[in-house]
């Protein structure tokens, strides 16, 4: 189990940061899982390989979380409490909602232009503020608008693949590594 130990730090640390968790939690969640497999099936054959699947698979699952939760709201009325000594409740529009929804457009912002081949152009006209229609888009790629559902859709699964794994841009064509 020792000897584990750099490789488990290592690969934790690797997808920590793209899955907006610490470290050390996915290091938690790989000893917990491999404490269950050894009780169940015994130890790993391809104990390296196994050990960069379950802190991937753990990666993703913490993002799929992260990306579900809500933050709490108190069931407060929007003035002061009944005693007149609770704050008021905070306010939807704040400073930090506003500086994370900037990160997040400069974010999906920098990703599109990663993209490959069309995609940069095609994903920025549909993210544009004036909303352009179908055949807008499809006169301003000057390509047909029946194309542009396929390749909407690969741009799409790229652009979400990058963001996702927090890796950078598919090979040449779009094709994945």
């Amino acid at each position: 189990m020792r000897a584990l130990l750099p490789l488990v730090s290592a690969e934790a640390a690797a997808e920590a940061w793209g899955a907006g968790v610490e470290a050390g939690d996915l290091e938690q969640s790989l000893w917990v899982r491999l404490l269950e497999r050894l009780d169940e099936e015994g130890p790993p054959g391809d104990i390296g390989r196994w050990v960069r699947d379950v802190v991937r698979a753990e990666a993703r699952r913490a993002r799929r979380t992260a990306a579900r939760e809500l933050p709490y709201r108190e069931n407060r009325p929007p003035e002061n409490g009944p005693y007149g000594d609770e704050p008021a409740a905070r306010s939807e529009a704040g400073p930090e909602r506003s500086a994370l929804r900037a990160e997040l457009r400069r974010t999906l912002r920098a990703a599109v232009v990663r993209t490959p081949g069309r995609c940069p152009r095609l994903l920025t006209a549909m993210l544009s503020p004036k909303d352009p229609t179908y055949r807008e888009i499809a006169g301003e790629l000057g390509t047909s608008q029946g194309s542009l559902g396929p390749l909407r859709s690969r741009c799409l699964g790229c652009l979400r693949r990058m963001l996702a794994a927090g890796v950078a841009a598919p090979a040449p064509g779009g094709k994945e590594r």
